[in-house]
């Protein structure tokens, strides 16, 4: 049975994701932080998936999960890693307290590098394992190739995932190691339901307060009403099996309408659309 390595699948995206790959007769190695999280989906997955503890900025616990997994391998290479943990805090650019600036920067960015070390050798940089080699997905985000207001952390972390992706898929191409991105748009998942209790109080004497109080509510509608985490799963999949795969895929539920504005219009008339959207810019 061939295995995947998936971080961050206590819910959301690498939730979903896990399901569709043992659906699809894959085992999953799934990464969370609590023994409670990995004790509730051994026992939802069953035999096919297998927990491992760490976190994702935690070198020393990353490297023990490698480890496992090797053991649990025998001499054979690893099929997939899926590079899907990840966090979201919005606020002004300016205010934003730099610690969780970096921490987003830490999770989203460093941690996939971190990742990507530990295991590279178990997907075909170790040439005395047995097997073809493995492949890489970075979960990505639309936010890695366009940025929104109050995002920009995010955004940052995202983009600078986007540039090490390319890098990396080139530097790999010596091993045979392919490295895919998806960046999907709004997934409906639980996160939306954390977004709404975000607290940004912290804000409320800032001139960006009420602008964020106003982008926080749309975007959690924006984003309940986004393509499902299973569909997501099933992208991933896709992305690991079929022969000759994109560079990228795009998982965006958006119309044709702003589709073509998106690809045609001049940035500085994005920026008006979005200025005015998000009360940025006075409505004249």
């Amino acid at each position: 049975m061939k295995s995947v390595v998936v971080t961050g699948v206590s819910t959301g995206i690498g939730h979903g994701a896990t399901r569709v790959l043992i659906d699809k007769g894959l085992h999953v190695f799934g990464s969370v932080r609590k023994q409670a999280d990995a004790d509730r989906l051994a026992a939802e997955f069953g035999d096919n998936f297998t927990p491992l503890l760490f976190d994702v900025t935690d070198e020393a616990a990353i490297g023990r999960a490698a480890l496992q997994v090797r053991d649990a391998l025998d001499g054979e290479t690893l099929f997939g890693l899926v590079n899907n943990a990840g966090v979201a805090a919005p606020g002004p650019m300016l205010e934003m307290d730099p610690r969780e600036f970096h921490q987003q920067l830490a999770i989203n960015l460093e941690g996939p590098f971190l990742v990507v070390q530990a295991f590279a050798p178990l997907l075909g940089v170790d040439d005395s394992l047995k097997g073809e080699p493995g492949r890489i997905i970075n979960i990505s985000s639309i936010a890695g190739v366009r940025a929104l207001p109050f995002l920009g952390a995010y955004a940052a972390s995202k983009f600078g995932l986007e540039g090490y992706s390319e890098a990396l898929r080139r530097e790999l191409l010596l091993f045979g190691i392919d490295v895919v991105v998806i960046g999907p748009g709004p997934v409906k998942t639980s996160i939306w339901d954390k977004a709404e209790e975000i607290d940004t109080s912290r804000y409320e004497n800032s001139p960006y307060a009420p602008l964020l109080e106003r982008f926080q509510k749309a975007f959690v509608i924006k984003g309940r009403n986004g393509y499902s985490q299973e569909r997501l799963g099933q992208l991933i999949h896709k992305a690991l099996t079929t022969p000759r795969p994109k560079v990228r895929y795009a998982a965006v539920k958006s119309g044709i309408v702003e589709k073509l504005m998106l690809a045609l219009a001049p940035p500085r008339m994005i920026d008006r659309v979005i200025g005015k959207a998000v009360g940025l810019l006075p409505d004249k």
